[in-house]
């Protein structure tokens, strides 16, 4: 079956039908309303009666008349880019859009070129790609923290695990946990650093929060670039102190964004394969199976 969505679009509390916007497209190309509305298959009157509708509702005029026929005005013009940029989103993309945190889109890069998947991957925090998935502009969303998985209902499949190491200027031989007591750390934003977080308290010891960045690459570059200040990192971007694998050991997340593109149900199988898990493992994670 082959499926071919339309879309309407509500401007300033009117909606005007795809129809109207197909024809705005038609008189775009052949600057004739006569035309447009034979390639329709529909009169010119109807076709005119309605564009002065919506030109009534929206207040100002879509087309005018010159001597080289019927032309949109600029109004029209802008109307049309942004309906263009909503229809977009409906078609299936050539590519696979995958969209997620740091440590789980490295996995993905990797696990992408071994399988010969043809992928656009983009980088950021995980709730701003749980954001851009919300937006359907992702096929595959990825996540470094599980729990935002969880706060928001989304079935996923555990891919790989991995766990939080501690990094500072100068390696650090600390055995115990106990000896971060009163230090300094860089918070990365929307990270799996709760997991730290969590386990210093839990054992009760005080530590000092500073504000933190976005990117645990920019997190690692202050870090090591600044005496007494600490950061917990994900084991497979970085190497440092594992004293606290134990207790931050969680699980990469794998959400399919969309289920019609059997490219992306072929793609995780070929991740959860012996072959699959085995790339997981030599990238830095540990697997799940």
């Amino acid at each position: 079956m082959d499926y071919k969505p339309r879309l309407s679009m509500t401007i300033d509390g009117n909606t005007y039908s795809y129809k109207l916007f197909d024809a705005l497209k038609l008189i775009s190309n052949m600057y004739s309303q006569r035309r447009a509305a034979k390639k329709m298959g529909i009169s010119h009157a109807v076709l005119n009666r309605r564009i002065k509708d919506a030109e009534e509702k929206l207040g100002f005029k879509l087309t005018y008349s010159t001597g080289a026929g019927s032309i949109l005005t600029d109004d029209a013009l802008k109307i049309l880019k942004k309906y263009d940029k909503y229809t977009k989103r409906l078609k299936q993309r050539k590519k696979i859009i995958i969209c997620g945190g740091y440590a789980s889109t490295r996995l993905m890069e990797i696990l992408a070129f071994e399988y010969g998947l043809d992928a656009s991957i983009y980088k950021t925090g995980d709730k701003e790609a749980l954001y851009l998935a919300s937006l359907d502009m992702v096929d595959i969303l990825t996540l470094d923290d599980p729990v935002h998985a969880l706060i928001n209902d989304l079935d996923f499949t555990p891919i790989a695990y991995d766990y939080l190491v501690l990094i500072s200027s100068t390696e650090s031989s600390l055995k115990s946990i106990d000896k971060l007591e009163g230090k300094n750390f860089i918070e990365i934003e929307n990270s799996p650093q709760r997991l730290a977080w969590n386990t210093l308290d839990d054992a009760g010891i005080p530590y000092k929060l500073k504000s933190g960045f976005k990117s645990p690459y920019d997190a690692l570059k202050f870090v090591r670039s600044h005496n007494d200040v600490y950061t917990f990192i994900n084991h497979s971007l970085e190497e440092g102190s594992d004293i606290i694998k134990n207790e931050t050991m969680h699980v990469i997340s794998f959400i399919s964004c969309n289920h019609e593109d059997n490219r992306i149900d072929d793609f995780l199988k070929f991740i959860l394969t012996f072959r699959g898990q085995r790339v997981v493992e030599k990238s830095g994670f540990e697997k799940v199976r």
